[in-house]
């Protein structure tokens, strides 16, 4: 059964393991992407090299920001960049594509160049450069903007470490020439230059390996929702005293006055000061710099419970529960193939010790973005195509079986502790089936982890007449009130 890297080209996953890379999966982008702050704070000579690449870029778009206007052909090639797919990282829910970075972030990042970031490459307050502080000022240059334009520019590097373990582990038929485009950056000609590399190549495209020590989940270490958390502390702590009572007059005028204001008025609140105060940002970014060891810590941490869930207990379901069965075999229209597969994933979780999935360290799963990606790993293997619908600006369901316009299915994987949960259940579902044309009734799952939210789920059902509807299926994934046999 063909899930990882490892499966497809034949290797084995202590090789991988073995080379430093992270064995990801071919079917779907797994949470991960490469935080530059590892990068710059790494003993590594080519850690930091790359760093230092990346930050030499980023002055040359300083310069040719701040002569002004570019042309939309410069704007275009020096601003813009593909996703790069081929890493198999990121926040996909459904394979591995993704927007990548189009005029909208060449616009953000050419503006921000121009107006706060003037003096970026030539800070006198940190230690560092860092390319995180983009995403700092303001929403338009967000974390995925982040991870792919840093992974755009370490691109040549991904492909030479993967290309070095393709060619001691990896058969020549499972390898192609490929021609990489804005590989490395050509200073005196002011253009992109392309690089050919002797790539893994599997179901029509090339693969790149990453090492885990460059990858985090979530947040960068370097990033805009904890500097909202600790901006007011921050400009307390400000060293110039000028620039500590101007801050603090700020926040004073914009501030709700009262202390029960939403959160979002007060973050929103701090983010006008943010952008008020762009110099407060690099005594923010030196804190991080002073505390980057633990960056690695946390970094590891986070990959260390990603490969536990994505990997290990994957790999664990469907080989101990799943392979010896009829699991991907079931037939039927989509709707009927669905809830069997289901039915029968419930009682593997509820009876059989497969619950051990949804828990990391002991702890339940809390997102549902991380239950739509065990899905994508477990039922890939089916006659139907499983897609993740498309958001038409109604919001999507999570995912939609189909063969052919004449059978349809979409299918909800929910979290019973989503405070969501009742409008989904009420309002959103006859939208979603009227907008993908769905053949079928829509499926709804809805995992649970708790007595209470079980119980929180079954009032719910009950208050909108659903509690006997044939089309919701709950799934007990509590840890106790398992047989002890279950348990490891």
């Amino acid at each position: 059964m063909n899930i990882y890297f490892s499966d497809y080209l034949g290797v084995s996953f202590e090789d991988v393991e073995a080379y430093g890379a992270f064995d990801i999966s071919l079917i779907n982008d797994l949470p991960l992407f490469v935080d530059p702050f590892l990068l710059f704070n790494s003993p590594d000579p080519i850690y930091q090299g790359l760093h230092d690449r990346i930050i030499e870029y980023m002055k040359f778009l300083r310069d040719v920001s701040l002569t002004g206007t570019l042309r939309p052909h410069l704007l275009a090639e020096w601003f813009t960049f593909p996703e790069v797919t081929q890493n198999w990282l990121g926040f996909s829910l459904s394979g591995n594509r993704g927007h990548g970075l189009g005029l909208d972030f060449a616009r953000a990042l050419h503006q921000n160049l121009r107006s706060v970031f003037g003096n970026f490459g030539s800070e006198t307050i940190t230690q560092g450069s860092h390319v995180e502080k983009l995403c700092l000022i303001k929403d338009g240059v967000g974390r995925d903007n982040l991870s792919d334009f840093t992974t755009n520019l370490i691109k040549g590097h991904l492909a030479e470490y993967t290309q070095a373990f393709a060619l001691e582990h990896i058969h020549p038929s499972q390898r192609r020439s490929i021609n990489l485009r804005k590989v490395f950056f050509n200073y005196d000609t002011r253009s992109w230059a392309a690089r050919s590399f002797d790539l893994p190549f599997v179901g029509g495209d090339y693969v790149l390996l990453t090492p885990k020590d460059m990858l985090t989940r979530d947040q960068a270490w370097i990033n805009r929702p904890e500097l909202l958390d600790r901006f007011v502390g921050i400009a307390d702590s400000l060293p110039d005293a000028i620039l500590r009572a101007e801050v603090n007059q700020y926040l004073l005028r914009v501030l709700p006055s009262d202390p029960r204001a939403p959160k979002r008025a007060v973050r929103e609140a701090i983010g006008r000061a943010v952008a008020q105060f762009p110099q407060v940002l690099d005594y923010y970014v030196k804190d991080k710099e002073d505390h980057g060891e633990e960056a690695v810590s946390v970094a590891q941490a986070k990959v260390a419970a990603v490969e536990k869930q994505f990997v290990e207990q994957i790999k664990e379901l469907v080989e101990r529960y799943l392979k010896p069965t009829d699991f991907y075999t079931l037939r039927g229209n989509t709707y009927d193939e669905a809830m069997q597969r289901v039915r029968f994933l419930k009682d593997v979780i509820e009876n059989k010790g497969g619950h051990r999935l949804f828990y990391v360290d002991g702890e339940p799963m809390r997102r549902e973005s991380d239950l739509q990606i065990l899905y994508r790993l477990t039922w890939f293997a089916t006659a139907s195509d499983i897609s993740r619908e498309v958001n038409d600006g109604r919001g999507p369901a999570d995912f939609k079986a189909s063969r052919g316009a004449g059978d349809k299915t979409l299918v909800e994987f929910k979290l019973a502790a989503n405070s969501r949960l009742e409008q989904n259940l009420s309002s959103q579902t006859p939208v979603y089936e009227a907008a993908s044309d769905a053949t079928h009734p829509t499926l709804k799952v809805i995992v649970h982890f708790s007595q209470k939210q079980q119980e929180r789920v079954e009032r719910v059902l009950a208050s909108l007449g659903l509690s006997e509807s044939p089309h919701i299926v709950l799934i007990d994934a509590r840890a106790d009130n398992k047989p002890s046999g279950s348990r490891a």
